[in-house]
Parts: C-alpha cells; sequence; structure tokens
C-alpha cells in the first residue's frame, strides 16, 4: 500500500500543478527537493506572482525512521518505527473573487519491533475559503465532494463535512475559517472497509480536486474588483494565518517536531493584514459572507 499510495500522489502532485499552471497562464511552479535527517523527503513545488495565483504550494512529502517522542506520547507507544507520505497545498490567489483552496491526503503506518505494521490508516480532505460568496460556487466545490464520497458510501459526505466544518473552525473568532467541504482521518480497515477500499476512496476524492476548483477559478479570475476589496481579502487572510497557527494540528505538529519550516508556512498568504475591532458594514456583501461563516450551511 505504501509504495501504491506514494506513486499515485506523486502523479497527482503532476496532474494538479498542470491544471493549476494552466488557469494561470503567467508562471509555471517551481521544484525544491529536499530530504529529512532521520529519513525520507519531499518535493515542494510553489507558485508566485502569476497572472491569477498569488503563492501557493503543491507538496508531497514521504517521510520514515524513528517516531519522534511527541508522536510516541500521541499514538501511546515507545520506541517504533513509522511510515508516512502525503500530498498537501494551499493557493492564495491574486483576486478577492476567487476564493483560496486547501487539501491533503496522506497514508501512516506504524511497525511493531518485528517490522510488521501494526497499524495503518488514510487522512485528508479538501476546503474551500471565499473572500466573497458566491452560492453556486459554495453549491458546486460540495457537489463534486458529494459525487466522490457517494461512489463509495451514501454516509461519507454528510460525515465528513460536518467533521470539516467542525475542524476549520476558529474557536476563538466564533467562525468557520472557510465553507467547507470534507475533512477525515484515521481510516483503518474494518469489518466493512478494507485498507484497498480506504484507498479507492481517497483517491476518489484526490481525483475530484480540479473538478472541484478549476471550474470556480475559470468563473471568477476576470472579475473587475476594488482596492477596498482586495483589503478585505487580506483582513480575511489574517484569519485564516490565525487558524493555521493557533488550531492547525498539522501545523503545530510539524512545528514541535523540528519538521521542515519552508513546507510548513508554505501555507500562509504572501500579503496579510490586521486590522483592530474591524467590522464590516451591515447589509454588505462582506457582511454575508461574516454570516455564513457564523453557521455551517449544508450547500447539496
Amino acid at each position: 500500500m505504501r509504495e501504491k499510495f506514494q506513486k499515485y500522489i506523486e502523479d497527482l502532485q503532476d496532474t494538479i500543478c498542470g491544471a493549476l499552471e494552466a488557469v494561470d497562464g503567467g508562471t509555471t511552479f517551481k521544484q525544491d527537493i529536499w530530504e529529512r535527517p532521520g529519513g525520507g523527503g519531499g518535493q515542494t513545488r510553489v507558485i508566485e506572482d502569476g497572472h491569477v495565483f498569488e503563492k501557493g504550494g503543491v507538496n508531497i512529502s514521504t517521510v520514515h525512521g524513528q517516531l519522534p517522542p511527541l508522536m510516541q506520547k500521541h499514538f501511546g507507544v515507545e520506541q517504533a518505527e513509522f511510515f508516512a507520505c502525503g500530498l498537501s497545498l494551499v493557493i492564495h490567489p491574486k483576486s478577492p473573487m476567487v476564493p483560496t483552496v486547501h487539501a491533503n491526503w496522506r497514508y501512516f503506518e506504524l511497525y511493531d519491533p518485528d517490522g510488521n505494521v501494526a497499524s495503518a490508516w488514510f487522512g485528508g480532505g479538501q476546503d474551500l475559503t471565499p473572500y466573497y460568496l458566491y452560492g453556486e460556487d459554495a453549491v458546486h466545490f460540495h457537489t463534486v465532494c458529494k459525487t466522490a464520497c457517494d461512489l463509495h458510501n451514501p454516509s461519507f459526505y454528510p460525515k465528513y463535512k460536518k467533521r470539516c466544518d467542525e475542524y476549520f473552525y476558529n474557536a476563538h473568532r466564533e467562525e468557520g475559517r472557510g465553507i467547507g467541504g470534507l475533512f477525515f482521518d484515521y481510516l483503518k480497515a474494518d469489518e466493512n472497509m478494507s485498507m484497498d477500499d480506504w484507498y479507492a476512496f481517497v483517491t476518489s476524492v484526490g481525483n475530484s480536486f480540479t473538478e472541484a476548483y478549476i471550474p470556480i477559478v475559470e468563473k471568477r479570475k476576470t472579475l473587475s474588483y476594488t482596492d477596498a476589496q482586495k483589503t478585505w481579502q487580506e483582513i480575511r487572510r489574517g484569519r485564516y494565518v490565525e487558524f493555521n497557527l493557533i488550531h492547525d494540528k498539522g501545523t503545530l505538529f510539524g512545528l514541535k517536531t523540528n519538521g521542515r519550516i519552508e513546507s510548513i508556512l508554505m501555507s500562509l498568504p504572501k500579503h496579510v493584514q490586521w486590522h483592530y475591532n474591524h467590522t464590516p458594514e451591515a447589509g454588505s456583501a462582506e457582511a454575508e459572507l461574516v454570516k455564513v461563516l457564523a453557521s455551517p450551511k449544508d450547500w447539496v
């Protein structure tokens, strides 16, 4: 499974980067190959200052070796070997009319002292963070997510949509980071789903990403916007940064386990603003977005 999923994310990285370069039309991804001292490494691909995308990254990593002490404590084990691989992406467009998007798909194995797989699971998801809310875009994104889930089990979309709403939530602001999507973790083999079944599900979601996001970018990338709308985008990006640095488990885990800082902080936007006690005007498009973020909505 580890070889199969590693090959999958390598191919998916090529597919997604190609699709994003095509829609941008002004620049390409730059690749940075790195090695992890404890075992493994990855390929970081970053796009910056394009026609459409201000900053973004589509990164894969494959790491293995001795389980760090913090992970030992987290999983309730002592000395153990592990393997993990995944693809993680965050794309920040220039235009405030085009939403930011985040996604990741990952696989983890934990080994017993004899080198046998003691536990294995998948995790991941994809979610959308708009700055101006277009209902049809939200419906499109969630419909693609639901279609990918329904291929495997009709209960998956409502379950993983709810988990996404709960996870990507800025508790200190009492608002969602965005309009959600899917979030799942610790997908392990049981009497209903084998690891091959979970592989098929996770890859269905991964394969749906370009269909979920690219049409939205194409539809919104040429819309005009004002300086005030750009400022609003950068204020909302501040909330994105707050979530990633205060609440996001992956970011915190990476920082606490001597992860590769450039890859961990790749998710942060290039231009951000924080205004003291900023409140959008009542009845405005900005206020409408904040209202929706305060209470998760069923889009499909």
